[in-house]
Formats: structure tokens, sequence, C-alpha cells
């Protein structure tokens, strides 16, 4: 008769390896070539869509990953100031050193920053110009979790601006006030313009991604100096619709 197989023991007590780190998902080269900004301070890197910023339960590559090769010198990776969804591209803020991400923290916490982002959306929204104010409620249930417009919300509001219009779609500027979990994908789609390849709260889109970015930041770190203005180029993903709504781009985007 066969003898039936054996667990493996595993490593002895005192003898276990870590397991190998994996490389992570982009290149120091990489990650290097998407520092908009870099001072003393702060590093303003334009993120790649698609990527999560941090570790999550699912255990995938995440941006977190390729900080160490941003230390430029410092005896330490940088660590986020604030966080973008996987899906959306564009301007995040890390911060160099426990001193700078106490600062930063006190300035997003204060909303002392201004917000700017793209966006590609189906349709249009009522108004060549508005606000969109709706209280905005997390969920969690079995499947996840997800946010909905609702009075038992918090109080969130968006401004918008039209900058281009194309047959089905258009061109928004969008400026956060608030900085709840999915503002701008949830209120323009309660507005009646989801975002473009929105697969939560619009229309999965085959082979496209997410057309929201965030396109710049405003960061008054110093009295005494005027403050950081950043802005990152349209990711690759967005430039077909972007051009279609009347956008004229300059250098090459970053893929």
């Amino acid at each position: 008769m066969a003898r039936p197989l054996r667990p493996h023991p595993g490593p002895r007590p005192g003898s276990s390896k870590p397991p190998p780190k994996r490389p992570p998902p982009l290149t120091a080269e990489q990650i290097q070539a998407r520092v908009l900004h870099r001072d003393g301070l702060i590093l303003v890197i334009d993120k790649p869509a698609g990527l999560a910023v941090h570790a999550g339960p699912s255990g995938a590559p995440n941006l977190e990953e390729c900080f160490d090769d941003l230390r430029y010198g410092l005896p330490r990776p940088p660590a986020l100031a604030h966080r973008l969804d996987a899906d959306t591209a564009g301007v995040l803020v890390l911060g160099r050193h426990p001193k700078a991400l106490a600062k930063l923290g006190r300035l997003f916490s204060g909303r002392d920053t201004e917000k700017t982002y793209w966006a590609v959306v189906e349709g249009s929204p009522p108004a060549e110009e508005g606000v969109f104010d709706m209280p905005l409620l997390k969920l969690n249930t079995r499947s996840g979790w997800s946010v909905k417009v609702s009075d038992k919300g918090q109080p969130s509001l968006t401004r918008y601006k039209v900058m281009g219009r194309a047959p089905g779609m258009t061109w928004l500027e969008l400026k956060p006030e608030t900085g709840r979990t999915h503002q701008i994908r949830v209120h323009c789609a309660a507005a009646g313009c989801p975002v473009i390849a929105d697969r939560l709260y619009g229309r999965a889109v085959p082979d496209s991604q997410l057309h929201l970015q965030s396109h710049g930041i405003v960061l008054p770190l110093s009295k005494s100096k005027p403050p950081i203005v950043v802005t990152a180029p349209p990711p690759f993903h967005m430039l077909a619709a972007l051009k279609a709504c009347g956008f004229n781009p300059g250098p090459s985007p970053t893929p």
C-alpha cells in the first residue's frame, strides 16, 4: 500500500529565511523619470494609472515598493502625504522625512492645498461651470466597499468647469474642496456624466483605463516664499479623448 505523503515540516525554528523580495513595479530609472518636483522637504511624482499607492489585501505590486529609489541621499525613503485611487494617474505628493510629513499632514487636513483634476466624462454636466454639492456615504458590503450620494453622508463639494467638448463626451477641470473617497467619480456619476471607463460608478470600457487625472497641486509650504505649483502632463491613455475635446498637447506625455 502506498504510504501517505507527509506534510512538509517547513523550516526549523530560528532558521527560517524571509521570502525573496520581489522587484518593484517600476525600475529606479522609471520612477525617477516621474519626479515632477524635488526639494529638501518633498517630492512630487507623476503616478501611473493602474497601480495602487500602497500595499493592500491582494498583495499586488504597489507604488511604495519603488520609494527606496527616491531617497536621493537621505537615510530613509519618502512616504505618502496623501493618496490617490489605484486607477487614477497624476500628481502625488511625498514627504521626505517626518518633519515634512507632519507639515504636509497639517496642510492637507486643513484644506490649505489646492488640487486640480482633469477628467473626460460621458455626456455633459448640467452647466458650463458649477458645483457638485452632494453628501457622500461610504458603504461596506460583503463584496467590498463603495460610495454613494446620501443625506446620511459627509458634506462633499466639487467645483467643475467645462474645458472642451466632443460628440458624447466632455473634458472637465475639477477642484474638490473636500477629500472624500472617490468623491469626483461619484459626483460625476450622480450628475449624469460618469468618468469614461469608470468600472465602479459608470461603464467599464474594454482595453481602456479610467479617464481621471490628478493634474496639479498648489502647496503653500512656506509663509515667506511663494507656494509650490506642480502640474503633470496628461497620461497617454487619456490623450486621444482630450485631443478630441480640443486639448492642444505640448511635449509627449508619459505612457
